[in-house]
């Protein structure tokens, strides 16, 4: 690994599989959350099911480069941290602020889906030591990270960042940075439509994903991925790309009614499938 500390500021599903995935590379890595526990334990627990499929060393060693913890201050000395909480521009422009304060010459890394790289850039000391590191969910199986390059971005980072995936045992992709970037611009529509057949009366939610699976060879389907992502995320994406887009990315009613409702998805047991785990 051509990192040696890397910081990840948020450990839900997403912040702790990126920690994962710096982890087995060979990098140490500190996570700050409000609640490191939880963190902690999803992290562990990732690496312990990485041993058990074949990588080697024991668990012990991998989780020695790890802390989990509450402060920002802990990114000092990190070159590279990557951000990853929820999708508020808000939210994500006073993390920006405490990552720079804390590791004022770090490259600051957003793992946002769809917010603008380069709105995050400006606002801080250094843009052109910004740029986004897009992993997808679960981030230990999935073997894609798409590199957002905002206005601002040095050229020199991009290639750098391309490494850094490469490490990862990932394939990088390059894109400008535009509303929605390449992947969720392109998954978000279809899972729209997806959602709008199933408010139609179209076709079952098994039936659509089964179309995409067996007739297009996805590895999974719209509807299941959103289950998986989460219908408030995706409801959320799907407002921004609406904003900026327009009216072909605007939510179904549907959706709406099934955030409304709390069915999000896996996490909630329930979203177009049920789940007992």
């Amino acid at each position: 690994m051509t990192l040696s500390r890397v910081g990840v500021l948020g450990g839900g599903r997403m912040g702790a599989g990126i920690a994962h995935a710096f982890l087995m590379a060979g990098a140490s890595v500190v996570v700050v959350d409000i609640n490191p526990d939880p963190a902690l334990e999803r992290i562990t627990r990732d690496v312990e099911k990485s041993i058990e499929r074949g990588a080697t060393g024991a668990a012990a060693d991998y989780l020695s480069r790890l802390s989990c913890v509450t402060s920002a201050s802990a990114f000092e000395g990190c070159e590279l941290v990557v951000e990853a909480i929820p999708e508020n521009f808000d939210m994500k422009v006073s993390a920006f602020k405490d990552i720079a304060e804390a590791a004022p010459h770090a490259v600051i890394a957003s793992n946002t889906s769809s917010l603008s790289i380069s709105d995050l850039a400006v606002t801080t000391p250094h843009p052109e030591n910004v740029i986004g590191l897009h992993f997808f969910n679960p981030v230990p199986a999935s073997k894609l990270v798409e590199i957002v390059v905002a206005e601002t971005t040095a050229p020199a980072l991009v290639d750098k960042a391309r490494g850094w995936v490469s490490d990862l045992g990932k394939t990088p992709i390059v894109v400008k940075d535009s509303p929605g970037f390449a992947s969720s611009r392109l998954g978000v529509v279809i899972a729209l439509e997806a959602i709008r057949m199933v408010e139609e009366g179209v076709a079952s939610a098994e039936d659509i994903d089964n179309a995409m699976v067996l007739g297009y060879k996805f590895p999974v389907g719209p509807l299941a991925l959103t289950d998986i992502v989460g219908l408030d995320v995706r409801l959320g994406i799907s407002e921004y790309l609406a904003s900026t887009l327009g009216e072909r990315f605007e939510p179904p009613a549907l959706m709406r009614e099934m955030v409304a409702r709390g069915e999000l998805g896996r996490k909630s047991g329930k979203g177009f499938y049920e789940y007992s785990d």
